[in-house]
């Protein structure tokens, strides 16, 4: 480095004759200027070679368009990632390390035999006991419903003071024993324990509404005697349509609706008293 007077800094007295290009980030090298007898600039061969591995030339890159301030491609390129031909691929084709046992399997509320539609249904049902009973819940098994209104029902008389959980199991399991070898003497139809409970056990239902009325009315007198029997009525009704609709006990309900009288009877006691 050398100071030049006329320039006012320093200055590199062989930087006009000197040629720099980056080989790596590791050496650098520097190629002398030379000039043929013509007078044109010659390139050293090595310097050449630097230059065809790294260009120093603009390449110009695809542009792009922004619309409504998102970044969008003006065209498809080749090799653009889209997400939508990969979902089309996999939905054609079934994967071959799942099973056709798992892919035909139904959900697991479906295997739980729990439909909400039916639920719906068949509580719409009993709180309407003189309408006609929809011909897709006659055969239901379903013991979800019946297990929560027994659940209510304790609970309620638990908030009376009455610990009585064992007594309402109890008197469903005998009365709905009771009520299976009755049905299948009465009817040609043969049915199923569970098809009992789940009948009985949705029937419930007025029954539970009927001891969470007792917060408000005091059902030891005269009026909540009625009261207690228009409840016995309106569960032993509901519960009688059902069995001789889906038994075809034609002309036999209100034999069937007797002794659904007597396994009310008692809940509505346990109510009472």
């Amino acid at each position: 480095m050398a100071w030049n007077p006329a320039q006012g800094f320093f200055s590199d007295q062989n930087s006009q004759n000197n040629y720099y290009n980056p080989v790596n980030n590791d050496q650098q090298q520097y190629y002398p200027q030379t000039f043929d007898q013509s007078g044109q600039y010659y390139q050293h061969s090595n310097q050449q070679q630097t230059q065809a591995l790294y260009p120093t030339h603009f390449i110009p890159q695809q542009q792009y368009q922004t619309v409504g301030g998102n970044f969008m491609p003006s065209s498809n390129p080749v090799g653009f990632y889209k997400p939508s031909d990969y979902l089309n691929q996999n939905s054609q084709q079934n994967d071959p390390t799942i099973p056709d046992e798992l892919i035909d399997e139904p959900p697991l509320l479906e295997e739980l035999g729990i439909n909400f539609d039916h639920i719906f249904m068949k509580t719409r049902s009993v709180l309407n006991p003189f309408s006609r009973p929809d011909a897709a819940i006659l055969d239901d098994i379903d013991l979800a419903g019946p297990l929560v209104f027994c659940l209510a029902f304790g609970f309620s008389l638990l908030l009376l003071g009455k610990i009585h959980f064992g007594y309402v199991y109890g008197i469903v399991l005998i009365g709905c024993v009771a009520m299976y070898g009755l049905l299948n003497m009465m009817s040609e139809k043969p049915c199923s324990g569970i098809y009992v409970t789940s009948v009985l056990g949705y029937c419930l239902l007025p029954m539970v509404l009927l001891s969470f009325s007792s917060f408000i009315f005091k059902l030891n007198g005269p009026i909540g005697l009625i009261i207690a029997a228009f409840f016995i009525f309106w569960c032993s009704t509901s519960a009688s349509k059902l069995f001789s609709t889906s038994l075809s006990m034609i002309g036999q309900q209100v034999l069937v609706a007797f002794p659904c009288c007597l396994f009310y009877g008692v809940f509505a006691l346990l109510t009472i008293f």
